[in-house]
């Protein structure tokens, strides 16, 4: 997430400043994020903003947002859902996993890794990027493996570092990544 997020961000935010944080995995993002948040409500300034992005994975979407929701409030800080104009905390989930992003924008998968195949996203299981059955990175792999690539395993920070740069926000099928980006250049207008 880190390796796309730092490529997806500049295109999006056209000069605004903005740092990614990673946490190495969801499991220890959770755990952190009370304290970090906590330590952010006592001197961020009135002009920033912050934005907590997590895939789904296995969780259920709505118990996992309300989650992330009771954290922002219980640091003291207000969010988008709360108030859609006195906002410091977005938070968004990446439905399933990062790897929805991709599929929804297949022309970058394309033209990272030209020998996949082309017609994913008409075939009846890649339709809706973000219900995709099985694992999107799982499907992802499998579908560049039979390409030709990674015939190790997916190498998801070389497939970051790949697609991110060939994707264009604006034409993302992805549900996901549309709240995403569109949260995104709402905060970036504020």
């Amino acid at each position: 997430m880190e390796v796309a997020l730092r490529v997806l961000l500049p295109k999006l935010l056209d000069g605004v400043t903005f740092e990614v944080y990673q946490y190495q995995d969801k499991p220890r993002l959770l755990r952190v994020l009370p304290k970090r948040l906590r330590a952010y409500e006592k001197w961020l300034p009135p002009t920033w903003r912050i934005m907590v992005v997590v895939d789904q994975d296995d969780d259920d979407c709505q118990k996992l947002k309300a989650k992330l929701e009771r954290m922002t409030t219980m640091a003291g800080l207000t969010t988008r859902t709360q108030s859609a104009r006195n906002y410091v905390v977005v938070n968004r989930i990446a439905i399933e996993e990062l790897e929805a992003w991709y599929f929804g924008d297949w022309d970058a998968v394309l033209a990272a890794y030209p020998r996949a195949e082309t017609r994913v996203p008409a075939q009846a299981g890649y339709r809706d990027p973000d219900s995709i059955k099985g694992g999107t990175w799982e499907r992802l792999e499998s579908i560049l493996q039979q390409a030709g690539y990674f015939k190790s395993g997916l190498l998801k920070m070389e497939a970051a570092q790949m697609i991110a740069p060939c994707m264009v926000p604006a034409r993302n099928r992805s549900r996901s990544f549309q709240v995403f980006r569109d949260a995104l250049l709402e905060m970036a207008r504020r």
